[in-house]
């Protein structure tokens, strides 16, 4: 079965609403294009199983004060550094 990329993104959309208030997040409190930039740039350079731990080290970081566009940013220049054996999934 296909879906169209419209609907990929309505389903990711819903997804997020829901786990956003769930989680008493405001809608301020995500950037997703930023997230999914450096979760994509992760799969493809360091491998699938490095990005969902690097959002959850993001979110850590946010957590503790650091912002969202800093932490992106700095998880970014590692990606573009990484010199490490090919883990890919």
């Amino acid at each position: 079965m296909k879906f169209s990329l419209s609907h990929k993104n309505t389903v990711l959309d819903e997804w997020t609403d829901l786990v956003v208030a769930e989680l008493g997040l405001g809608p301020d409190e995500l950037d997703r294009h930023a997230l999914l930039d450096v979760a994509r740039c992760v799969v493809r350079d360091v491998g699938g199983s490095a990005a969902p731990l690097t959002c959850f080290l993001l979110g850590v970081a946010v957590g503790r004060g650091m912002s969202l566009s800093e932490a992106t940013s700095r998880v970014s220049t590692v990606v573009e550094t990484w010199r490490g054996v090919d883990w890919r999934d």
